[in-house]
């Protein structure tokens, strides 16, 4: 971590440490812009296959298939689903040596880390979401749910910020930072 010396109420100096990102630059694509071009063209094209209008014939003319209409009706539901589970539920993540800093982009709060209960991820889902285990509940939840910076050529691999937020948390508590977790 960056320390920088900030004066104090007594006229002394005390290190502070700068707070750093940990979430990806391409959160606010994946939380907000990915799901409205996506469930919107699913979405607009289900209601056209429904309504019978936007063209959507074969060779001969005649209307789709019913069955396709359903399908993609279920695609566009199913579709929505994960996106809001992968994507939505998102939040923006940085850190301290105190406290991490939660954003929707519409509001921030600030969790001290000795509230952090435990750390999870999901190594196999292609944006590696990380989800922090709050001890007590906040303005989003007991579970924060980040996509952390990319590693490429990981794949499988534990992402590094785990470690660092598993160690953090119990520093904060006093633990060692290797003790096991609650």
């Amino acid at each position: 971590m960056r320390r920088r010396l900030v004066a104090n109420s007594l006229g002394g100096r005390r290190p502070e440490t700068v707070r750093r990102t940990i979430s990806s630059a391409q959160t606010y694509l994946m939380k907000v812009v990915f799901p409205v071009l996506w469930i919107g063209a699913f979405a607009t094209v289900t209601a056209l296959l429904f309504s019978g209008g936007g063209g959507f014939t074969d060779e001969a003319g005649n209307p789709p298939d019913p069955a396709e209409k359903w399908t993609f009706l279920v695609a566009t539901l199913a579709g929505g689903a994960f996106i809001y589970w992968a994507c939505i539920r998102l939040k923006r993540v940085a850190l301290d040596d105190q406290a991490l800093y939660i954003s929707n982009y519409h509001r921030e709060i600030v969790v001290p880390l000795r509230d952090i209960e435990f750390v999870t991820e999901s190594r196999w889902i292609n944006i590696h979401p990380i989800t922090i285990h709050l001890q007590r509940d906040t303005e989003f939840g007991t579970r924060i749910v980040f996509m952390p910076k990319v590693r490429w050529f990981a794949f499988c691999s534990s992402h590094p910020i785990v470690a660092e937020l598993r160690a953090a948390a119990a520093r904060s508590r006093g633990a060692s930072p290797d003790a096991p977790a609650a």
